[in-house]
Formats: structure tokens, sequence, C-alpha cells
């Protein structure tokens, strides 16, 4: 049976350690990876048309950036597995564009690093790893 597993990655040592688990299970389990990079963006509404073209711009230079800097390394690190390995770079809330990465790739497996914040801040805004666990669709691994 062919896995997919989504693992959400930012370059961090927890994400590296996701990537790896990821990368071993698929080695045993068959299947392919997606490694997905997710920047936080939300709209401004309020904004001029002027400001909305800026913001644009600088939106396309984040993304060109986020590839470079975070995706292309974590890729050519697993050229020599033989896995089949795709990226997702996307826009939005962490956890809901993971989830919504993957329903559109057919994923069955979500894989994240824990990197969570200690204390009041995730204790008030939550945390990446409880809203996947509470919502996604299909299994999400939370790797130390």
């Amino acid at each position: 049976m062919s896995h997919k597993i989504v693992v959400g990655y930012d370059g961090s040592d927890s994400a590296k350690a996701a990537l790896s688990f990821a990368a071993d299970l698929t080695r045993a389990q068959g299947g392919s990876i997606v490694v997905a990079h997710v920047l936080e963006w939300s709209p401004y509404s309020f904004l001029t048309p002027t400001e909305l073209e800026e913001r644009h711009k600088r939106r396309r230079e984040e993304l060109e950036r986020a590839e470079a800097a975070i995706l292309a390394p974590a890729v050519e690190g697993l050229k020599e597995s033989g896995l089949e390995i795709e990226t997702a770079l996307k826009y939005g809330g962490i956890a809901a564009t993971l989830i919504h990465i993957a329903k559109d790739s057919g994923a069955d497996q979500i894989v994240i690093g824990r990197n969570g914040e200690p204390g009041l801040t995730s204790r008030v805004f939550g945390s990446v790893a409880i809203s996947l666990a509470q919502a996604a669709p299909v299994p999400v691994t939370i790797v130390p």
C-alpha cells in the first residue's frame, strides 16, 4: 500500500526531525512525501489598490525566498534517498493550510515537529499541533 505524508517544514531543527521521521517511514512503508511550507498571510481589506499591489509584489518575493532557502535545501537533502518528493508552498494559517494541502494531495498522514512555545502564548493562542490534532482528516504525528 502506498502512503503519502505531508510534512510541515520550516527549516527548524524540529522540522528537520519530522522530515527525517517521515523519510524513514516512507522508506519502510513505500509512498511519497510532500514537503510543505506555509507562510502566514492575512488579507488586509483596508489597504489601497496601490498598497495591495506592493504587498502582492512582496508576497511573490517571499515565496521565491522560501522556495530557495527552505524547500530547495530540504529536497536536496533527500535527493539521494530515492524517495518520491513533492513540495507545497502556500500562504495562510499554518494548520488550516496543512490540512488543505493534505486533502488536495490525497495524503493519509501529516507529520510535524514539536516546536511549540511554552507558557502563556501557547495557552492563549493555541498551537499548530493542537489545531491539527483537532481538525485534520488524517492522522497527525508530532515528532519531538
